[in-house]
């Protein structure tokens, strides 16, 4: 790995859970890097330039002490950060290794671009060089997560908040590998619901990942990374044909639909493209009835209604906290660090403050 650490340090940085959690949680970032990965730092605002430079990543000692003189201070004008940071990833650039710029920030994104389309496009240019960018976002009351995780998306990399030592240990040391190590290029899913089976359907989430139908086909047009140990879940609420559920009217010019279901729900499609490559592969499969959903998928399924009711979703009808409780109590499984548990408890508080029985 070739990593440099794009570090705000304005003066807004000057907060316990800001700069100084943000060089604690580097420090545990360290210690999963072997002595052939490389580590740049460059910081904007206060203490502009280049604090260290290409370094291998068995040079601890030298590492955590430019991350020790890192100090908060200044305005964020005027700073080409992003710039600096891509010309040192460069330098050190692997040809088979993962090259990617770390920005962290509590928000402020003054990193020497400001106008947001040429900051995103600028970005997806380098990461078409082989250079990705992922996001870290540190504090409170600055933070824009739709501009972190547009410009994560256009870096092929992941945008993630940062709050306690606990969540910078799950994000930087736990799903590290996946983060670093893409094994799939441009992922692309496709689904096409069968009519005699499904008269309605939703995707749940995914809203800033959205594609146009006709970009499916199309090797040019970028589309996420899946990372090494990783899954993507996609949850999908449907309603079954003939349900009381129903909310729509039947169209007047619907397409004709097949004579017989042949037992599938729908049909799936995957593209993805082998690690530089240029051209994508195809996998299909049909979707069919189950004797019911794993564990896993329940598990996710909780979460997914969670989110649904932190944004007092008009679909969930009489479904509230203590339904997503409960599910996620009951499938929870394997959780060696706790992060389910976690979660569990992010439920319960919720619900204490939502002021109802349903929490809506």
């Amino acid at each position: 790995s070739n990593i440099v650490l794009l570090i705000d340090t304005s003066g807004s940085m000057n907060q316990p859970n800001k700069l100084p959690l943000l060089i604690s949680s580097f420090k545990l970032l360290l210690k999963t890097l072997g002595e052939d990965d490389t580590v740049s730092i460059v910081t904007y605002a206060g203490s502009a330039g280049t604090v260290l430079e290409p370094t291998p990543a068995s040079e601890t000692g030298k590492i955590n002490a430019a991350l020790n003189n890192l100090r908060s201070g200044g305005s964020t004008a005027g700073a080409a950060g992003l710039e600096l940071a891509y010309n040192k990833a460069l330098e050190s650039f692997d040809e088979d290794g993962n090259n990617r710029v770390i920005l962290a920030t509590d928000g402020d994104f003054n990193v020497g671009i400001n106008n947001p389309d040429a900051l995103k496009d600028f970005i997806a240019a380098k990461r078409d060089t082989g250079t990705y960018l992922s996001v870290l976002g540190f504090g409170r009351g600055n933070l824009d997560d739709a501009t972190m995780q547009a410009l994560a998306q256009n870096g092929n990399g992941q945008a993630a908040y940062i709050d306690t030592l606990t969540e910078a240990q799950e994000v930087l040391v736990d799903q590290l590998t996946g983060e670093l190590f893409p094994i799939a290029g441009d992922v692309k899913i496709q689904v096409e619901w069968n009519p005699v089976e499904v008269a309605e359907y939703r995707l749940i989430g995914y809203e800033t990942r959205a594609l146009a139908r006709e970009d499916f086909n199309n090797d040019k047009v970028d589309a996420g990374e899946l990372g090494a140990g990783h899954s993507v879940t996609a949850i999908y609420e449907v309603t079954p044909v003939g349900s009381p559920a129903q909310l729509s009217d039947p169209l007047r010019y619907a397409p004709a639909q097949a004579a017989e279901s042949n037992g599938e729900l729908g049909f799936l499609k995957l593209r993805y493209k082998e690690p530089g490559a240029s051209e994508s592969q195809l996998l299909t499969t049909p979707i069919v009835p189950t004797q019911g959903a794993s564990s896993e998928a329940q598990f996710a399924a909780a979460i997914a209604g969670f989110g649904q009711l932190l944004r007092d979703d008009r679909f969930l009808g009489e479904w509230g906290y203590p339904e997503a409780i409960a599910l996620a109590n009951a499938n929870r499984g394997d959780d060696p660090f706790g992060y389910r548990a976690e979660a569990v408890q992010l439920m319960r508080l919720a619900f204490s403050v939502s002021g109802s029985r349903l929490g809506r």
